[in-house]
């Protein structure tokens, strides 16, 4: 017996073929998340931010229901916090929180740099090498501002050229947090180093070689991680109790 208005399907038939398609409308959660998601990581949303979900719903013309939504798969993501009786807002990430976090990324983004050097297309070179170029341009004309999104564009096209869909997944999951790091940091210092780290790449991709793809980005992201964990603290050694 089936429950009302849902259709039975016989013993191993296929239900494709009875089911309508959907409708090529993005939920309203997803396109309020995107929304949010992009402001965090451009610093229009700077951590600390209030993500007040009757605000937001007024500013955006829309119902709660999928800001709440919205907000809530921040959380999870890790670019907002919730604190009970607050409400949520853009997380504020210290920097040992991000060092097991780009410790992982060395080895997923050598992966990329490699699978891209092997399996990239001419268009995705191009765009590789373009967004490279954008970057550079910007900072010879001395645009720090842009470094994040651009180093962030970087990126994301040498995940696309890695033709890997599982290990793009996994390296976004960590973007946001890595964009508010570096909003976080010295903009104009680490944006010099990594344009020349970002050249290595690229020429060990245009020049096919997979293993100097992967050598150059593995040590882009390693120093990254020891800047980072420079900014770390020193951890108060607890004395030891006398006898």
């Amino acid at each position: 017996m089936t429950e009302p208005g849902v259709a039975a399907f016989p013993l191993g038939a296929e239900p494709s073929a009875a089911l309508p398609s959907l409708p090529a409308v993005r939920r309203v959660a997803d396109s309020v998340h995107d929304l949010l998601r992009e402001a965090i990581i451009e610093g229009r949303l700077t951590p600390g931010s209030r993500l007040s979900v009757p605000v937001l719903a007024q500013q955006l013309s829309v119902s709660r229901s999928p800001v709440r939504e919205a907000v809530q798969r921040l959380v999870q993501e890790g670019l907002a916090t919730e604190e009970p009786h607050r409400g949520a807002a853009v997380a504020r990430l210290r920097p040992e929180e991000l060092v097991p976090l780009y410790q992982i990324r060395e080895t997923l983004e050598g992966l990329a740099a490699r699978l891209a050097a092997e399996q990239a297309g001419d268009a995705e070179l191009a765009a590789l090498r373009e967004t490279y170029e954008a970057h550079a341009s910007a900072l010879e004309r001395g645009e720090a501002t842009r470094h994040v999104a651009l180093d962030l564009a970087f990126h994301a096209a040498l995940r696309s050229a890695s033709h890997n869909h599982e290990l793009q997944q996994y390296l976004e999951r960590v973007q946001g947090k890595i964009a508010i790091a570096m909003l976080g940091g010295r903009p104009e210092e680490w944006s010099k180093q990594a344009i020349v780290e970002h050249h290595a790449i690229l020429d060990a991709v245009l020049a096919r070689d997979p293993e100097a793809a992967e050598a150059a980005a593995r040590a882009h992201i390693r120093r990254v991680t020891a800047d980072i964990a420079a900014l770390t603290p020193p951890r108060r050694r607890t004395a030891k109790p006398s006898p």
